[in-house]
């Protein structure tokens, strides 16, 4: 039972990072092995007993802050709404040039949006054409400003066939891939998550692939387009506007620039990536992630040492 009452609260303790509680079947989905709900169920109340955890309204927490219930259910439902545009903007990303697969990522594919959510998503392109594919996408995005609709198209972290593998193994990185939302090219994804299997060391849960999700048709533009840049020329450009974006992110970098969410705007890139630099946003989770951790498991391990000496002294 320690093992089980221990993977909860660490489970527990990712989500409260951003004030978010779980219900109870998600609290087991995102356990490392699979328990019987009545015993998550059970165990979930002894921790509530022993005000570890919180029950707010049929959600659980590290917090005892009712609000918390409240800005989910209300997150949900905003959510519900976005995802709906963002399946039709996922067609729309999926007939640019050499886009291989398009999914959700970010808190939306968490299935919550607080009241200034962005639509973020996880781009697979054709091996050695990532530069190509995201200048095209980029390009078309500073066109959605002049309709203000610029947060629908956030495309932030983009990959190529030809590496899928994620380098940063962490827990951070896990909960991110597990919870992918694919909207196009389900094939391809799916060998995105066969390359990075690894993830399961941290959450038994996999991304559901739902049938509905599209492969993705070439269109005539897309055809037109390729056709052009497989070559030499291809190439080279594609090198060229690689070095040019990496330039342009390097000055943002340097001058501190932050983004909407108050987070510096960094990028790291590579012929087969282009992701937001770790160091700004992820590794803050991960040392939050490890001190909750650290200090809800001396609680609890002080607790079982009271309760053993309560036994000991009735017996």
């Amino acid at each position: 039972m320690e093992k089980i009452r221990q993977n909860i609260l660490k489970t527990l303790a990712y989500f409260d990072i951003f004030d978010y509680p779980l219900t109870g079947e998600e609290v087991r989905h995102f356990l490392l092995q699979e328990y019987n709900q009545l015993v998550v169920n059970e165990i979930l109340y002894q921790l509530i007993r022993e005000h570890l955890i919180y029950n707010l309204n049929d959600f659980y927490s590290l917090q005892n802050k009712p609000k918390l219930g409240e800005i989910r259910l209300a997150g949900n439902k905003r959510a519900m709404r976005l995802l709906r545009i963002a399946r039709r903007v996922a067609k729309i990303l999926s007939w640019f040039p050499y886009v291989e697969s398009v999914a959700v990522s970010g808190s939306l594919s968490k299935n919550f949006a607080n009241e200034k959510a962005d639509i973020d998503f996880f781009i697979i392109t054709s091996s050695n054409r990532l530069w190509i594919a995201r200048t095209c996408m980029h390009i078309f995005k500073k066109l959605t400003f002049l309709a203000g609709k610029q947060n629908w198209f956030c495309m932030n972290y983009y990959i190529d066939e030809m590496k899928m593998e994620i380098i940063e193994k962490n827990i951070f990185t896990a909960m991110e891939i597990v919870t992918l939302m694919p909207l196009q090219g389900i094939n391809c994804f799916k060998k995105f998550i066969k390359a990075n299997s690894w993830a399961s060391h941290y959450f038994r849960v996999q991304t559901i692939l739902d049938k509905k999700n599209a492969e993705i048709k070439k269109v005539f533009f897309r055809k037109c387009i390729e056709r052009i840049f497989n070559s030499h020329a291809g190439d080279v450009i594609e090198k060229w506007l690689m070095d040019l974006t990496n330039k342009r992110w390097k000055k943002k970098t340097d001058r501190g620039r932050v983004n909407n969410h108050g987070i510096r705007m960094a990028m790291i890139t590579d012929p087969h990536f282009s992701k937001p630099e770790p160091e700004y946003f992820q590794t803050q989770i991960i040392n939050s992630y490890e001190l909750r951790v650290q200090q809800l498991l001396q609680i609890n391990k002080k607790m079982e040492a009271d309760v053993n000496a309560i036994f000991f002294v009735k017996k």
